[in-house]
């Protein structure tokens, strides 16, 4: 009988009522993660939970990612809920149609630095220290091409902060390596994701069918959370085929 990759593991997913994250959650429990979820729908979490009841075990709670304080509790919880937190996949994130430079106010910049970069951040460090108590953690960052390469698509802040996303994991992976901390950033491509309805153009429903679908980066990153302790992959790049990259 194969070896579920994940038995005996659990993990805490960010933006786990839809795309990516409700994705990685449903991969997770078939490999045989016990799995908590959160976001900020609390109607989205309850029926992805819901769906995959007869996976696994999964718990959902509610949480805005930018206020530090129910970060805190958030993590408490989790851990709490599932015995430790082994993985934490920092999946949530946002954009907006005014998405241009020009376009941006102070407060619409703030949005998007908040809800993309700082909120994984504070994920990030409240789970830190068990993992470093341990000796032993995954923390996987989902950013995006737009963190790695500028263009229209993504939009100025929204591409800073999937940057900064790739730049904490890296200083993190070689601050806490010793404590057998392993960090990976994946940077998908164009998904088919609910954060496509806030493009500033339409997307068609044959452009949606012709990039990536969300359990495509999932099953990416159950790759890196499944790998031994002594493997560690700090960058990982998906795209769709006929997305262009270079």
């Amino acid at each position: 009988m194969t070896q579920l990759r994940l038995q005996n593991r659990t993990a805490l997913i960010t933006g786990g009522g839809s795309g990516i994250g409700k994705a990685t959650a449903e991969a997770f429990l078939r490999e045989g993660a016990a799995v908590a979820i959160t976001g900020r729908d609390e109607t989205k979490l309850r029926l992805a939970a819901a769906e995959f009841q007869s996976l696994g075990r999964l718990r959902y709670r509610p949480c805005d990612l930018t206020r530090f304080d129910q970060v805190r509790e958030l993590i408490a919880w989790a851990t709490d809920s599932l015995g430790r937190i082994d993985i934490l996949v920092n999946n949530a994130g946002a954009n907006i149609r005014r998405r241009a430079v020009r376009e941006l106010t102070p407060e619409s910049y703030r949005f998007l630095i908040e809800a993309n970069l700082d909120s994984a951040f504070y994920c990030t460090h409240c789970v830190l220290p068990q993992m470093v108590e341990r000796r032993d953690g995954v923390i996987i960052f989902v950013s995006s091409i737009a963190g790695k390469r500028a263009g229209p698509l993504g939009g100025g802040a929204y591409g800073a902060a999937k940057s900064g996303l790739a730049f904490l994991s890296h200083a993190l992976g070689i601050e806490e390596k010793d404590h057998g901390i392993r960090c990976s950033v994946v940077f998908p491509g164009e998904v088919d994701t609910p954060i496509l309805d806030h493009r500033p153009q339409p997307v068609t429903a044959e452009h949606r069918a012709r990039i990536l679908q969300p359990q495509d980066v999932a099953e990416a990153i159950v790759f890196v959370a499944s790998l031994p302790p002594r493997a560690s992959v700090p960058e990982l790049i998906i795209k769709p085929t006929t997305q262009p990259y270079g």
